[in-house]
């Protein structure tokens, strides 16, 4: 990466993402010359490891990035809105991990083995995906790019350290609970998680759909760069801690054979192809948390439709799906002497 070394903050340092951003920093080497860890004012005095050393956490204030090149913000879309445009008017560059900005058409939605040629010099703010985009659509570039897609229907199973700290911990909780015969306690979810799944991920909008179904839909197009693509999602939140699983079946615009996606997801940079169902191999969400990579399997043609394709892909939910594709952005801002 070169000898410069660069100032940079993450703002939401203690949540789960924050605190993996930091981590993934030091496991990436990425150059930081200095971290600023920033948060709300109830987390100011924790200490958080990195390189060997413990950093303490500072209050998130308007005059926080005074000489910060990146910060990473993965702190909630109001944090975002009200401090990314203050962090970018002073020179920083803003890496975003909410929804503030992602459909902003002057703000770069990048996953960086997808759409890498949508970073622009001195963007501001680029936004990350959301996770289970991110995943989706790393696993479904090789085939977008070899013969197009025409229609994407995907339901996801995904993990509950996707809401946080908080929804982790009740679901440890309720397994407990259960499992000794108490009742149990329920403040995160609309409805008991522990052995348990329910279609609703974010609100519900007029249309019958979630938030996160239509963040998958719009975000998808933006980062093919393609409105014409048809995408229904049904999002599911189960008991399950780290990784994202997805059903993803697809219409492709021409015939392409099962060996052909095999060998082109192979070849393909962040993706694993996991798929020899014969001895039960496939990808498990156990065996992508806390890996950086796209599992992908299941691979089979769809006769119900023509060119049609169905699959199975795992990813680390907050890694890949967060704190990892935010550091692989500023990788590439620093690959293209952006920053």
């Amino acid at each position: 990466m070169g000898d410069k070394s660069f100032r940079v903050a993450v703002v939401g340092a203690t949540g789960a993402v924050g605190n993996l951003m930091v981590q993934v920093l030091e496991e990436r080497a990425f150059p930081v010359a200095e971290l600023k860890l920033l948060a709300s004012a109830r987390s100011v005095g924790r200490t958080l490891k990195f390189k060997g050393g413990s950093i303490a956490v500072e209050e998130l204030r308007e005059d926080s990035f005074k000489d910060i090149e990146v910060a990473l913000f993965s702190a909630g879309g109001s944090v975002s809105r009200k401090f990314g445009p203050v962090a970018a008017e002073s020179g920083c560059i803003v890496i975003d991990n909410s929804s503030a900005f992602r459909m902003d058409p002057k703000v770069p939605l990048i996953v960086p083995e997808v759409n890498p040629e949508a970073v622009i010099p001195r963007p501001g703010i680029i936004a990350n995906p959301n996770c289970s985009t991110i995943q989706m659509v790393v696993a479904l570039k090789p085939i977008f790019d070899a013969v197009g897609i025409r229609r994407i229907v995907v339901t996801t199973f995904q993990a509950v350290s996707g809401t946080g700290k908080r929804a982790i911990e009740e679901l440890r909780q309720q397994v407990a609970q259960l499992s000794e015969g108490r009742p149990i306690t329920r403040e995160i979810y609309p409805h008991q998680i522990a052995f348990n799944c329910f279609p609703h991920i974010g609100a519900f909008l007029d249309n019958g759909f979630t938030e996160e179904e239509m963040k998958m839909v719009n975000e998808t197009r933006k980062i093919f760069n393609d409105p014409d693509i048809a995408v229904c999602a049904t999002t599911v939140r189960i008991p399950v801690y780290f990784g994202h699983s997805e059903s993803v079946n697809i219409e492709t615009r021409r015939p392409i054979s099962v060996a052909e996606v095999r060998d082109l997801l192979g070849r393909a940079e962040g993706v694993v192809v996991v798929d020899d169902p014969a001895r039960a191999g496939y990808p498990l969400p156990i065996h992508a948390a806390g890996r950086d990579e796209t599992f992908v399997g299941r691979i089979r043609q769809d006769p119900s439709v023509e060119n049609g394709l169905a699959m199975w892909v795992v990813a680390d939910n907050i890694r890949k799906g967060a704190a990892t594709n935010a550091v692989q952005i500023a990788e590439l801002l620093l690959a293209r002497n952006m920053i």
